[in-house]
């Protein structure tokens, strides 16, 4: 099994349904709704930059050490389809998210 990552050449803002929890159920991606695997463990973290051309959106913001929370999830279009890893992103100061790169085994 090989991973391939497709390019996202610029970031795409995406719709993220979260739980009451704060733990993302759904993400809506070119039009289609695909479901977070929920056996799949789902990566959180909060850092500084992280943008795929370098830069820190939030760099004059704040002096905060986080600027940027990152979400990495496995989703699916149905229970047939194979897994797809998304790398999400948004500056801590906004409620939009991005999708910063997709994943897929092959």
């Amino acid at each position: 099994m090989t991973l391939t990552a497709e390019a996202v050449h610029t970031l795409e803002e995406i719709a993220v349904r979260f739980s009451p929890d704060g733990i993302p159920l759904a993400v809506r991606y070119d039009g289609i709704i695909l479901a977070v695997d929920p056996d799949a463990d789902a990566a959180h973290w909060f850092g500084r930059g992280g943008w795929p051309d370098g830069s820190d959106p939030a760099a004059n913001d704040s002096e905060d050490s986080a600027s940027v929370e990152h979400w990495r999830l496995q989703v699916r279009r149905n229970s047939n389809s194979a897994l797809r890893t998304f790398h999400l992103l948004r500056n801590l100061s906004s409620p939009d998210w991005f999708l910063a790169d997709i994943t897929d085994a092959s």
